[in-house]
């Protein structure tokens, strides 16, 4: 459990909804995932008593290897936007989805395999929380923020879709430069040949599971079943077409493409660890939005990937778009 802030006096009781959210982009995909998504809705204060009141709306995005209920643990939600609130936070909807997979982690991405999680967030899921609570529906009221693998989403969906975003804020972003095949130990080799079907890979170490992850949103291959996905090592040999389409999806590789949508934010912000080893590829994205003109913050905090996130969730994204989404 990461640690908890205290108590700000004065912080409001809020209330958390616990929904489903249907995502017509999900239906059909080959790992057999829910298209019924758990979603996870804590209102403002003041949405009961104020019923003919408009909110701009914050989407977090979870990391890999949790979902949104224990996301919300980690950052201690609702205590921590209760305790902003305290702080003279803006009211706002903050919107919390589960893209928890069979290999631990969707990574936000649209695949055949996993279905398409970045159209469920960018379109199925804005048009739910839209038909179904008072929102204010413009992109300039709608914000996205994630950690680590949800900090790759932010990257990701936010470059792609700045018709639906207008702030963005990447905690300790993951994944964000090409990847090449992790060398693999023989002992490593065969417990990914081991892996028949997706329940399989739970006995897998971290590092194994989270290649199935990307495989399957990145590589997929609908016509190798039962997995349907291509690794990119195969028998001991490194296969670079896969390499390839996992660079594809890397944001420092599509960036350049995206610059005009990332000059349409009224702000982004990425932060990260200096004891993180994801600092260098988040320095890099931050060098590479400098060098285009597009404004951005960049902020290196004392600490690890996971250091006081509940602190930052708290104190600095939240008031960030406090600030930055339209009222």
């Amino acid at each position: 459990m990461t640690e908890s802030p205290p108590v700000v006096a004065g912080a409001p009781r809020l209330t958390v909804q616990t929904i489903t959210v249907h995502g017509a982009a999900l239906e059909g995909n080959l790992e057999g995932e829910a298209a019924d998504r758990t979603v996870l809705v804590v209102l403002p204060p003041n949405y009961a008593t104020q019923p003919r009141r408009r909110y701009p709306v914050l989407y977090a995005l979870h990391g890999y290897s949790i979902g949104a209920q224990q996301w919300v643990q980690e950052i201690h939600v609702p205590q921590t936007i209760a305790n902003a609130y305290a702080k003279g936070l803006p009211d706002m909807i903050v919107v919390i989805p589960d893209a928890k997979t069979a290999y631990n982690g969707s990574m936000y991405s649209g695949s055949m395999t996993t279905g398409d999680f970045e159209t469920f967030v960018s379109r199925d899921l804005v048009r739910y929380v839209d038909a179904h609570y008072r929102t204010i529906p413009d992109r300039l009221s709608r914000g996205l923020a994630g950690h680590s693998m949800g900090g790759y989403g932010t990257a990701r969906i936010g470059m792609k879709h700045a018709d639906t975003f207008g702030a963005l804020y990447m905690m300790s972003p993951c994944c964000l430069s090409a990847r090449a095949a992790d060398p693999l130990t023989p002992e490593a080799a065969a417990a990914l040949a081991s892996v028949t079907s997706p329940a399989d890979s739970a006995k897998l170490p971290f590092p194994l599971r989270a290649q199935f992850a990307v495989a399957a949103a990145w590589s997929p291959n609908p016509k190798k079943p039962p997995l349907y996905l291509d690794l990119p090592v195969e028998n001991g040999v490194t296969r670079p077409d896969v390499i390839a389409r996992w660079a594809a999806n890397a944001p420092l590789s599509f960036a350049d493409q995206y610059i005009g949508n990332l000059r349409q934010y009224r702000a982004i912000a990425i932060d990260v660890g200096d004891q993180d080893s994801l600092k260098v590829d988040a320095q890099k994205l931050h060098d590479l939005l400098d060098g285009y003109g597009v404004a951005n913050s960049f902020t290196i905090y004392p600490g690890t990937h996971v250091s006081r996130v509940a602190f930052r969730f708290q104190d600095e994204v939240l008031p960030f778009f406090g600030r930055e989404l339209k009222r």
